[in-house]
This record gives structure tokens, sequence and C-alpha cells, in this order.
């Protein structure tokens, strides 16, 4: 689903992309629940925020693949996990749509989100959120800074789940990025698969139709009578 989904937006692409190789491509987003904040309301008779209610919250930016394997990446008084590895601090801001925080497939938010990295380099983007988990979303990028200036494409965010005290877990890849990846695993498939396979000549039949052999295209041969 996520290579499908690859290269449908490959089309889309027509220039290449200028980022400096320092730039991190990937990286996940670990949100403190301590700094989520919604409006009183609207909401549904649960509590969880409903059609139009309005909510700001932040978190820490680390390296790709801190989050794996469902590690949370945020403590219960809301101070980071891993405070060595942050790359920066991501803030949304927008409202929940639809079903709220009911949802649990399509879009829920309509939100903008900011990364601001330690070294001041920033990237924002804007668009619908999905309440699918594991399910990759194309966002578009409306602005970068710094090493990411010359950004093409989206960012797709995947979202993880959540931790222990309801805060986001999300993973978020550049379209360019993740086209090259999926191009490289591609290139990958196509070398091994044709790669020789051993085959023992004497365990299979061979039958002569004692038709003639020819070229496909070309001279049509005609079967003697």
């Amino acid at each position: 689903m996520f290579k499908t989904f690859i290269t449908s937006t490959a089309i889309a692409l027509s220039s290449a992309t200028f980022v400096r190789a320092e730039a991190p491509m990937a990286f996940d987003v670990a949100e403190d629940h301590t700094r989520i904040h919604m409006a009183a309301a609207p909401v549904h008779e649960n509590g969880m925020p409903a059609h139009g209610n309005a909510f700001v919250s932040q978190g820490y930016i680390y390296p790709e693949g801190t989050l794996a394997d469902g590690t949370m990446g945020v403590l219960e008084d809301g101070s980071p996990a891993f405070p060595d590895l942050i790359l920066g601090t991501w803030t949304c801001d927008g409202y929940f749509v639809g079903e709220g925080g009911n949802a649990t497939t399509g879009a829920w938010i309509i939100s903008r989100q900011t990364f601001a990295f330690n070294d001041g380099a920033t990237v924002v983007t804007q668009g619908a959120e999905i309440a699918d988990i594991g399910q990759p979303n194309l966002r578009p990028v409306t602005g970068a800074t710094g090493e990411f200036a010359g950004i093409e494409g989206g960012l797709i965010q995947t979202t993880l789940g959540f931790n222990d005290y309801w805060g986001l877990r999300a993973t978020y890849i550049f379209e360019a990025a993740a086209i090259d990846q999926t191009n490289t695993q591609d290139d990958a498939f196509r070398s091994n698969s044709h790669q020789s396979i051993p085959v023992d000549e004497n365990d299979h039949l061979e039958w002569d139709s004692g038709a003639p052999v020819g070229p496909i295209f070309g001279e049509r041969i005609v079967p003697s009578t």
C-alpha cells in the first residue's frame, strides 16, 4: 500500500530536490501531552473534541527510528525520554473536523505543523491529518528555510500510535526521499530477480511438438506438408 502511494506521487515531481546532505530527510515526532491545549467547546458527549474544536500542541523531533517498536519518547512529566537525541521542536495547531476525537479513519484534523530544528532550519506543512494508524498521509510543504529551503514535493506523515498519555507518535519522510528509497528497493529486487537459478536438467520432461521454431516477427514460417 505504501509503495503504491509513493509510485502515484512520483509523477508530481518534475524538478530536482536541492537539500544539503546534512539535512535529515526523515525523522520522528513525540508529542508532549503536557503541552496539548484544546478549546473547552465543542466536544462530544464523551468529552472528546468535536468538529470545530481548536487546539495547539508541541513535541520533540527525534532521528528516524527513535520511536520504533512502541517507544514513547516522552516521560510522564512531559520531559523528553531522549534529550541527547532531540533534533528540534514540533508545533501543531489547527481544528478538529468530521468526527474529531472520535474518528477512527479518514480526516479528523486540519492542521499546520511547524518543524523548528536546532540549527535554525524550519519546515512548515499544512493540510489534513488522518486518524488511520500506519497509513501514509502526504502533506504539502508550504514553507521551508535553512538547509531545507530548496525542498521539493511534500512531507509524508505516518501515525505510529499514541503514547500512554495520549500524545501522538509519528514518523515523517520527505516525498522525494521516499521515492528514492522505493526506487532503490525496486532496483535491488530487479537485480536479484535476474540472478541465475540452477536447474536440474534431469528433473524435467522434454517434449518435441514437431512444429518448426521461428521468430515471432518477420518472415512467416509455413510448415511443410
